[in-house]
């Protein structure tokens, strides 16, 4: 049955919602299993090391580098007309809302991908910011925080749309495979260098498997829809919000991102469930909270500032080599070293010593 098929029987807002459900199934499964988190990766780094965290992402970020570019190659999407390349981009929001989310994961002990995946496995502590995170997108999209973020948004922008750096540095349509590749090779000998098994490697790689079936799909949808349709990937800042709203709202629609988050919590908790690592959690402690609930307000705002979540900018943007993206992904590791210099190592000191 090809997407026509499909469309003609069940709608195209249906059509997308399943979609999304795909990619997330893809998304929660390869994610849990891989333990894929910037923030730990981030944090990895910060301390000095190179280890299983940042071998990990390294091999999420290549993969989904080289499958975008390389459908993109073969003419099954086309990075030009996704959602995140044809409209305006902002510099000072990614650089501002990079270095906010950043500090938030760290705070929060997870990015917003993470927290999901976490809670699809019992982790009440990532219910609690994970739906705090969802409400402050909503409010920073189009409630009492969005003239806040449209002003800081404004200060520097692309122009009429994102700037594609493969475009930019006049590279040719290859170079962004072979980027890629290199990361790859990088990823592949830290991944050996800590002694990562295979299956861990595959999971790894699932993650950014799942950003490039979002992209083709999304895109297949586009070239057959008669009404437009977004062509978009995996991100949690924007489709948390809209996820909260579907089922707040009863006028709100189907489409991907709806389809999205109910997709990665459904495929978390079974892997979790199968691999017998389903377990409740709570806070530790009052502390322990409060610093997860600002670190969750943190990201929310940042993530809508910066144009998406550390998935949304760090993988599936820059997965098309979308500027801001790039950017935005720089700013998040520097948020997060210096948030995990100030909070975290600055305690652990007068303890080693």
């Amino acid at each position: 049955m090809d997407i026509v098929e499909i469309v003609e029987r069940i709608g195209e807002g249906p059509t997308a919602a399943l979609f999304g459900v795909l990619t997330g199934l893809v998304f929660g499964v390869a994610a849990q299993r891989s333990n894929f988190c910037l923030r730990a990766a981030t944090v990895e780094f910060a301390r000095g090391k190179m280890g299983q965290k940042v071998a990990v992402w390294f091999l999420t970020f290549s993969t989904a580098l080289v499958w975008v570019q390389g459908a993109q190659l073969l003419g099954l999407f086309r990075a030009g007309d996704s959602r995140m390349m044809s409209v305006p981009g902002s510099w000072s929001g990614a650089m501002i809302g990079g270095l906010l989310f950043g500090a938030g994961m760290v705070m929060a002990r997870g990015c917003s991908g993470r927290l999901l995946v976490l809670a699809s496995t019992g982790n009440l502590r990532s219910v609690v910011s994970g739906l705090i995170f969802a409400v402050t997108a909503q409010m920073s999209l189009k409630g009492i925080l969005a003239p806040w973020r449209d002003k800081l948004a404004a200060l520097w922008v692309t122009g009429s749309e994102n700037v594609n750096l493969i475009n930019a540095l006049h590279l040719p349509e290859w170079a962004g495979l072979v980027v890629g590749l290199v990361f790859a090779v990088l990823g592949l000998v830290l991944a050996r260098r800590n002694r990562i098994g295979a299956k861990t490697l595959i999971f790894a790689s699932g993650v950014g498997f799942a950003v490039a079936v979002g992209w083709v799909l999304t895109f297949s949808l586009s070239q057959v829809a008669f009404e437009p349709v977004p062509v978009t990937s995996v991100t949690f800042s924007g489709p948390s919000a809209n996820t909260l709203m579907f089922f707040l709202d009863r006028n709100a629609v189907l489409e991907f991102d709806v389809g999205l988050v109910p997709g990665v919590v459904i495929g978390a908790f079974l892997s979790s469930l199968l691999a017998g690592q389903f377990a409740w959690q709570a806070f530790d402690s009052v502390p322990v909270m409060r610093r997860s609930m600002i670190g969750a307000v943190l990201m929310g705002f940042g993530a809508m500032l910066a144009g998406g979540c550390a998935i949304g900018n760090g993988v599936t943007g820059g997965s098309v080599f979308a500027g801001t993206a790039w950017l935005a992904l720089f700013c998040m590791w520097i948020g997060a070293m210096a948030t995990d210099y100030l909070l975290d190592q600055r305690v652990l000191r007068p303890q080693a010593a």
